[in-house]
């Protein structure tokens, strides 16, 4: 399976904007590119205009329909398996990882976005790192770049690497034009003692397609591929 599964330090980290911004970047580039959200919650809350929900928002970015990208969705803004528990009924593992890879083989890239963090239970059997583990692809962890972020995205790294998983780039955003001193130390303390790459992306008006994918070519999305080719 060729792509990558973009997991974040927490809720509100940036993973959409991050996802997003690889799929979009890779479909304006002539790629066949699956988006791929396991689960939507949230749905309930009001929309902004600016920015559609996540699985919406990833369908404009690879040019696919929503519900390809997000096969259960949920009203309620909680965690995937209080959000089904409320709605009566559970989240089917084994058929997301289908699902996935269903996706994968109808297209030449996979690009994968996690609810919350890692840990983040699906059900009473598993977690979002259970389903980056069947599917196997690399990991890119957007986080935070102010204060926190340091201890945040160190435990999203050792989570992943006890698990075995890649551990592809972290992604800093919304990364400041003018970052102040901490920031710039966060930065470089994460890349020393995570081991890690460390990349930034700056705060977007919108999450239009457009948009996504010139934030997209600030990052870079070759080499992560390609590192996992070889």
């Amino acid at each position: 399976m060729n792509g990558l599964f973009v997991t974040g330090t927490d809720t509100g980290a940036g993973k959409t904007v991050v996802a997003g911004s690889i799929a979009a970047v890779l479909a304006s580039r002539g790629e066949r590119v699956a988006a791929f959200k396991p689960v939507v919650t949230g749905l309930d809350d009001a929309r902004d205009p600016d920015w559609p929900p996540d699985h919406e928002l990833l369908a404009a970015a690879a040019g696919v329909s929503p519900e390809a990208v997000a096969p259960q969705r949920f009203g309620p803004a909680v965690s995937p398996h209080l959000a089904a528990e409320l709605a009566g009924t559970t989240i089917d593992f084994d058929g997301l990882v289908e699902a996935a890879r269903t996706l994968a083989a109808l297209n030449d890239i996979l690009i994968a976005e996690g609810v919350g963090g890692l840990l983040v239970p699906l059900g009473p059997d598993h977690t979002i790192r259970d389903l980056v583990v069947e599917l196997g692809l690399p990991l890119v962890v957007a986080a935070r770049p102010g204060l926190g972020t340091i201890n945040h995205t160190l435990l999203t790294l050792e989570a992943a690497r006890a698990a075995g998983l890649e551990v592809a780039a972290v992604v800093l955003t919304p990364w400041p034009q003018d970052p102040s001193v901490m920031e710039c130390s966060n930065r470089a303390t994460i890349a020393a003692l995570g081991d890690v790459r460390v990349c930034t992306l700056p705060r977007l008006a919108s999450g239009s397609p457009e948009r996504l994918a010139e934030a997209g070519r600030r990052l870079p999305v070759a080499d992560w591929l390609a590192a996992r080719a070889r």
